[in-house]
């Protein structure tokens, strides 16, 4: 499949892209994306780099990229062990033509994400090595690329051991078959592979941190080499086509930092037109453009031109509530494992990501919590464009240990880096359920860990509240996040009704029998939320015996009221500031989504919407 888009920048605008595009907040003109049939073969006795086949990629086997060779959408489907997988795939002069490709230009080859370890070579040459299983990365291939030659082959090893629990996993089961809450695992190339076309001095990265106060934006760009004496970068931004402001900044480093004063926002009584919110996603539009030998923006080469956009919204906590652009908001959020049978943690489409967006906005939450998955940046894309708030939360590795400490940091600062632009995003979840820190109550190693993961994310991204082990055993945590899988509405009802009942809670052992809080930790104003609750099992399509969920109900109406009876009581609670209701879908055996595996609701979607948002039901009822 290749792909293009007219980005003529007097009228392009990234927040109307179409929701391809793998990076939508750097957008160019020219790319081509390299899916479709791969060659393929498993390497289970690990001879492939010791055979050469990186050279000579002869590989017997079909497989559908970008889809993990375990999933039916793959064409392999083969769910048993295979810690090591080859790709290989040819690109032609009608590949790079599309990609923007000629002489003088440079040539990169990216890729989404490859779970867990990839090795790359193009024409026999190695390119290099990224570890992290969720994390983009690319490669310059201009050298590598022989001139004369008419096909080109690039070929892709990677590695993923299924029993290796220090990697960072999430829910992707260490078992051959699924158990319990695990799923099937998600091996190899899992999001889209695509060359790109680029002047020698490129953007490689933008990011935007709004200052509501200061009616401001901090810009970071970084280029792919040290610029010469007179380079510039000029930004032209727009909301819904009309200009809002334009400036020249001149660029002097591989990565340049400053401030761009917004006076549309200067009159106090209108800025909040501007401010993104779910209930109003609006979008500015950014062009950028890279010049070369003058100081002006009128004159001089341009060689980069990128298109981009960011929303103008803060986050933060106060006096016990969650605070959107300085004002409260309660959370009405759905748990997301973002895993589909056919396709697995690989969305089947990017059509699909844009309607599991859809969906929950259409159940009435104005939330997500992305759960132990780095979601596909085009689901963040139709998330800011259409209006969800996001949790980011990171897959979490099982293992506690020096080789663990260093993978999680090293591919969480990876996720940072590549979200912490997208207004939709405002919260940041390093731990879960102390998966990983299992001793964190005792072990001051694993408390340590976690006050530096906490540390970490502030220092990359100071503008979002971080909680650092969501569900119980909380340090240095912005939100006290509780977990509580109680199936009797008037007991939840009893336990966060007022602030006694607060004060009850996080001082005892939780729900869970897990402290909430450590030794030192005190409430202060920190909101509370209840990040998980509800996992009531309705199967649909499974048998009973395979079902699996925290309570069960048996028929529709039953469902409904169970359903009901514990979305009430939360909703009365006077102190809670907001909840994250287990889960969106089935996954597996897993039946305790609000929606069956496909999508499809499990009792009319108008009497679901009623109950998340406790409002009167605005259809026909049930049966």
């Amino acid at each position: 499949m290749s792909s293009t888009v007219d980005l003529a920048p007097a009228v392009f605008r990234a927040s109307q892209q179409d929701g391809r595009y793998p990076r939508p907040q750097l957008v160019r003109p020219a790319w081509t994306e390299l899916s479709g049939d791969w060659g393929f073969a498993f390497d289970d006795a690990d001879i492939g780099l010791a055979a050469r086949w990186f050279a000579d990629a002869r590989f017997d086997r079909t497989i559908q990229v970008p889809f993990p060779f375990e999933s039916a959408a793959s064409g392999i489907h083969d769910t048993g062990f295979h810690p090591v997988a080859w790709y290989s795939r040819s690109f032609d002069d009608n590949d790079l033509a599309r990609a923007g490709f000629f002489t003088g230009q440079r040539l990169r080859v990216h890729f989404g994400a490859v779970d867990y370890r990839a090795s790359v070579w193009v024409d026999g040459t190695f390119l290099g090595q990224h570890e992290g299983g969720h994390t983009p990365f690319s490669f310059d291939i201009t050298d590598a690329v022989a001139a004369g030659v008419a096909e080109h082959s690039i070929v892709v090893r990677a590695e993923d051991d299924p029993l290796d629990v220090t990697q960072p996993r999430g829910k992707q089961d260490w078992r051959v078959e699924p158990h319990s809450i695990w799923y099937h695992r998600t091996s190899g190339i899992w999001q889209p592979v695509w060359l790109e076309s680029t002047n020698p001095l490129a953007v490689t990265l933008v990011h935007w941190i709004p200052d509501l106060p200061n009616a401001t934006v901090r810009v970071r760009i970084d280029v792919s080499r040290r610029p010469t004496a007179g380079t510039t970068v000029c930004l032209s931004l727009s909301v819904d086509g009309d200009p809002l402001t334009q400036a020249t900044v001149a660029v002097t480093a591989t990565t340049q930092v400053f401030t761009i004063a917004l006076p549309a926002q200067v009159n106090g009584q209108a800025y909040e037109e501007l401010l993104w919110t779910p209930e109003s996603p609006r979008l500015i539009d950014a062009t950028l453009t890279v010049r070369t030998g003058s100081s002006t923006d009128t004159q001089g080469t341009a060689v980069d031109v990128v298109h981009s956009y960011f929303g103008l919204r803060s986050a933060a906590i106060a006096r016990g509530r969650f605070l959107l652009n300085d004002r409260p908001y309660y959370v009405r959020s759905v748990l997301q494992q973002g895993y589909w049978p056919q396709s697995h943690l690989a969305s089947p489409s990017p059509e699909a990501l844009r309607r599991d967006v859809e969906l929950i906005k259409e159940l009435g939450f104005n939330a997500t919590r992305v759960h132990q998955k780095i979601e596909d940046p085009r689901f963040l894309y139709w998330t800011d464009r259409l209006g969800l708030l996001v949790w980011g939360e990171t897959p979490g590795a099982f293992e506690f240990g020096a080789t663990a400490v260093r993978r999680m940091m090293a591919e969480w600062t990876e996720v940072v880096e590549r979200d912490l632009s997208h207004p939709s995003l405002v919260t940041w979840v390093p731990l879960n359920e102390s998966w990983g820190v299992q001793h964190i109550a005792h072990d001051p190693a694993q408390q340590n860990y976690a006050r530096a993961l906490v540390a970490l994310t502030r220092t990359l991204d100071p503008s979002r509240p971080v909680i650092s082990n969501d569900g119980w055993e909380h340090i240095d945590s912005d939100i006290l996040s509780v977990h509580d899988y109680e199936s009797i509405g008037d007991t939840l009802r009893e336990r966060y009704s007022d602030d006694d009942a607060k004060r009850r809670l996080l001082s005892d052992l939780g729900p869970a029998g897990r402290r909430l809080l450590l030794a030192g930790q005190e409430i202060g104003e920190r909101p509370v939320m209840l990040t998980e609750f509800g996992g009531i099992s309705f199967a649909t399509h499974y048998a009973d015996s395979d079902a699996w969920g925290y309570s069960s109900a048996q028929t529709a109406d039953d469902f409904l009221e169970r359903l009901d009876a514990v979305v009430a009581a939360i909703h009365s609670s006077s102190f809670l500031a907001g909840f994250c209701y287990t889960q969106l879908t089935d996954t597996l055996q897993e039946t305790n989504g609000l929606l069956d595996d496909n999508r499809r609701p499990k009792v009319p979607m108008h009497l679901l919407r009623a109950i998340i948002t406790q409002t009167a039901p605005d259809g026909p009822p049930l049966g």
